[in-house]
């Protein structure tokens, strides 16, 4: 393993135990930099919290919106680890001591009952491999400084995952419509994001369906139980200590997202 990779993982390990933020890594990096060292570096961090005992029981997806792809310069979305001391339930209060700079985006979540091992994957394949979906809010947080981040960086972040909400309503996918649901986002009543199922790659599978395969690909692949948020159904929003978000997406109910009211 390159030594200059761990010494970057050991930076985002430090930032994010700390809460303190690091200038961007891309420059450290250097000019040849790939997308695959990018991941080796986010894949030094996983191990470590496998190693500090940490249950890893899923994936999130980023970079669903084509928007974003094209600010960044990328024609893929790209993915991060899910741990279960990232999981707070509906309406729990999630501690902002633990975060830096955190955002919030709606998502629809998918929780599988079979493994999906396969190099090339269809919606078929998806779809029998789900138990059933909920409503859910990813928490996004970056520890690199003032989110300056290229691709590399967040992919090296564990795609900018801090910490995600899940609802206690689960519902099967047959009884909603993945394309045409739509979202709304409100904190303290104010609308603040609105979207849609096919705000996320014109469809959530096609998220699945990329990250399964992507899974397969670097050895990790999808299992039995594993959860997957597929990415963010209209824009995040910048969190505050106290603020209150409640998301509602048609046909899967809702979920809300509670911050400390003070930095505990």
């Amino acid at each position: 393993m390159d030594s200059n990779l761990v010494l970057l993982a050991d930076a985002l390990h430090h930032a994010e135990e700390t809460q303190q933020p690091i200038a961007p890594i891309r420059a450290e990096l250097g000019e040849y930099a790939t997308v695959d060292d990018a991941y080796s570096i986010q894949d030094i961090n996983t191990k470590r919290a496998l190693q500090q005992g940490r249950r890893l029981v899923g994936r999130k997806i980023g970079l669903t919106s084509v928007v974003v792809q094209k600010q960044l310069g990328v024609d893929s979305p790209d993915f991060g680890m899910l741990f279960t001391d990232m999981a707070y339930g509906d309406g729990e209060v999630i501690p902002t001591s633990k975060l830096i700079q955190p955002k919030v985006e709606a998502e629809i979540a998918l929780v599988l009952k079979a493994d999906l091992t396969q190099a090339k994957h269809t919606y078929a394949d998806i779809i029998s491999a789900t138990d059933y979906a909920l409503a859910a809010i990813e928490v996004v947080d970056s520890r690199i400084e003032n989110w300056k981040i290229s691709l590399l960086d967040t992919v090296a972040d564990n795609a900018s995952s801090a910490a995600y909400v899940l609802s206690s309503q689960p519902v099967l996918l047959a009884n909603v419509d993945l394309v045409n649901c739509k979202m709304q986002m409100t904190r303290a009543g104010e609308v603040v994001s609105e979207g849609i199922g096919k705000a996320c790659l014109a469809n959530p599978l096609n998220a699945a369906v990329w990250l399964a395969d992507e899974m397969v690909k670097r050895g990790r692949p999808l299992q039995k139980g594993d959860l997957v948020l597929t990415g963010a159904l209209g824009p995040m929003v910048a969190a505050h200590p106290g603020d209150e978000f409640q998301v509602q997406i048609e046909g899967f109910g809702s979920v809300t997202a509670v911050f400390a009211s003070s930095n505990t």
